[in-house]
């Protein structure tokens, strides 16, 4: 999958133009606030029409604008392609191939793309709530099915959680909840396999991308922390049984508490080198690198899955990486087309064979 052409009108701060990337790799340097970002972000948005920074579309409409419009050349499904977006007096319109589509979600079926962004760094340093999110959102783009999982299972945990405030005023409701515990089990029982499968199959790549980052000196782990006391080759017989003895024997502090204290919603997910935890000892480039890996290693699942080698967009993913970690992903992240953004001249200028962009105050030359 390769950008071939990318035009943009009364986006954000950019001013009226287009750019033409290389195949490989493409830096985009300037100083803070001039628009670099915005470049990628209206890539992403061919992704399925959603910002990667939570912006709504009205905030993409440039200063004293009415609308804005985006359209983009792309080498796909051993074709060329074109699509569009045009946002204006609350209305999105997408066209694919000059044909209009009445949902964003038509885009997904014909390009993809993988971002890192410096919010990305909250997977190692925040709360597990990110961490599940990163590996249930990750799934999803390979399972339909697992998005309707989780709504399922966040549904019977509200509705135990719901059960346990009330078990405070009837005791006798106590006897109910095996009823939700069967159902919980279930599903939860299914959500826990998915996971365990998907980072079987991600910790491979992404051990090969820690190890060309850091020159072959770190070993990059994830492991999967289970507050039920599953393991990564339970069957999913065996998850279930798991889950039902760790909400028996959690059923006091639940009463307690009034809410479910183990179970899939309470997971972790720990990212390990050289057998160290990363949040509590790693670097700022170790951190930096660590998601980098795992962002990367998304990117060649997805290919094993389609087909296609989806577009890499690495936003201000220079900084606080040394000269050797810089030089890999600027000339060594072959075969895929990567969009990197930088502040400083003298990361453009390691760039072996490319493409460079200024941009200033939303010109890009």
């Amino acid at each position: 999958m390769i950008v071939k052409e990318l035009r943009f009108e009364n986006y954000r701060n950019l001013e009226n133009n287009s750019i033409t990337p290389a195949d490989n790799v493409n830096v985009i340097y300037g100083e803070n606030a001039q628009g670099k970002t915005n470049l990628l972000e209206a890539i992403w948005l061919f992704c399925g029409g959603h910002s990667f920074r939570g912006s709504k579309e009205n905030e993409m409409i440039a200063f004293e604008k009415k609308f804005f419009r985006l359209s983009l050349k792309f080498f796909s499904c051993e074709r060329e392609q074109t699509a569009d977006i045009a946002f204006g007096q609350n209305r999105k319109q997408i066209w694919i191939n000059g044909v209009e589509r009445s949902s964003s979600s038509y885009l997904t079926e014909i390009f993809s793309a993988v971002v890192f962004s410096p919010e990305h760094l909250n997977l190692i340093k925040r709360g597990p709530n990110i961490r599940r999110r990163f590996i249930d959102a990750a799934i999803c783009q390979h399972r339909v099915r697992y998005a309707s999982l989780l709504s399922k299972y966040q549904q019977i945990i509200n509705q135990r959680n719901a059960l346990l405030k009330d078990i405070k005023k009837h005791s006798e409701l106590k006897e109910t909840l095996a009823i939700w515990d069967d159902s919980l089990t279930a599903v939860g029982a299914q959500i826990m396999k998915e996971r365990y499968d998907y980072l079987k199959k991600l910790r491979a790549p992404a051990r090969l991308f820690h190890q060309g980052i850091s020159g072959d000196k770190e070993i990059l782990d994830i492991e999967y922390q289970s507050t039920s006391k599953t393991e990564e080759n339970d069957d999913i017989g065996t998850l279930r049984e798991k889950l039902r003895a760790a909400f028996l024997a959690s059923q006091r502090e639940d009463f307690y508490s009034g809410y479910t204290s183990v179970g899939p919603h309470r997971d972790d997910l720990d990212f390990r080198i050289n057998d160290i935890s990363v949040r509590r000892f790693g670097s700022q480039g170790q951190q930096r690198s660590a998601v980098l890996s795992m962002k990367l290693s998304e990117a060649e699942l997805l290919y094993e899955k389609n087909g296609e080698r989806p577009v890499i967009l690495l936003d201000d993913v220079l900084s606080e990486l040394d000269n050797s970690r810089q030089d890999f992903l600027l000339n060594k992240v072959e075969q895929y087309q990567v969009f990197v953004t930088c502040c400083e001249e003298s990361n453009k200028e390691q760039l072996k064979n490319g493409r460079v962009f200024y941009i200033n105050n939303g010109v890009v030359t």
